[in-house]
């Protein structure tokens, strides 16, 4: 029989609060602070933007899209706050078996990686018997202000928000522009482009580091959307991202 000391036990302590700590902090390197997902019932494109003052240059991310998900003519989803490869991937699965976004996020909640649930914050949109479904989930311990709004045929949520006025305003323009899928979410996203939308930001005279928008037609293939643009900027650049996200926006669709 293996026999442990005090030593033996205070070291393992000391190993298991340090990895727990090191996952904590590649975590939070993922936090996605404001997005939108949403799709189009008329011709079936589906969509997500989002943005977040993580400065992803430092920690070499070169896809600001990476926590949304898109698989064409079926569902848009973004799994963010602490974000989790295996969680994203499971909804992901579940989604491509036709399970409805409610039940897709009350499996979430129940089958968590990590048993961690309430630090997460998922945005889901689906085509259920052909008709738009959304649905939000926010963990009670995401960082204030958090929150999600779910329309007919959008989800938007967010974490350590300047406030409720991010969100708010993101809906209004998604509601109020005419126009197609692209245009309705980049207006979207411009409604949080307030400096220090994401609180951490405020230091930096902008809304976050990084902004994304892309969106997949039907026929498009699985990680290929007809539209993905996005900028990322460093932290101390004092550049709105959201502004040059625009910029790319507006010479793509006059392509």
């Amino acid at each position: 029989m293996t026999r442990y000391s005090k030593s033996n036990t205070y070291d393992m302590r000391r190993l298991k609060l340090l990895l727990l700590l090191v996952l904590a902090s590649a975590a939070s390197i993922a936090q996605d602070t404001f997005s939108i997902v949403a799709i189009d019932p008329e011709t079936g494109e589906v969509g997500a933007a989002g943005a977040s003052c993580v400065d992803l240059a430092e920690y070499g991310i070169e896809d600001a899209s990476f926590l949304g998900v898109l698989m064409p003519g079926m569902f848009a989803m973004n799994t963010q706050a602490y974000y989790d490869s295996t969680n994203q991937a499971n909804a992901k699965e579940l989604l491509q078996q036709e399970f409805t976004p409610t039940e897709v996020i009350t499996w979430l909640h129940l089958n968590d990686v990590n048993d961690t649930p309430e630090v997460r914050q998922y945005g889901i949109v689906a085509f259920v018997d052909g008709e738009p479904q959304s649905e939000g989930y926010t963990g009670a311990q995401n960082m204030d202000y958090a929150n999600h709004i779910v329309g007919e045929n959008y989800a938007i949520q967010g974490n350590i928000l300047l406030g409720p006025e991010v969100l708010e305003k993101m809906e209004e323009n998604f509601n109020s522009t005419e126009g197609s899928l692209a245009e309705k979410l980049m207006a979207a996203l411009e409604g949080a482009k307030i400096v220090g939308a994401d609180s951490r930001c405020s230091e930096n005279e902008s809304s976050s580091l990084f902004a994304f928008v892309k969106v997949a037609a039907p026929d498009d293939e699985p990680g290929e959307p007809s539209l993905k643009l996005q900028v990322i900027t460093k932290a101390g650049d004092k550049i709105e991202p959201i502004t040059e996200l625009r910029k790319k926006f507006d010479e793509a669709m006059e392509q």
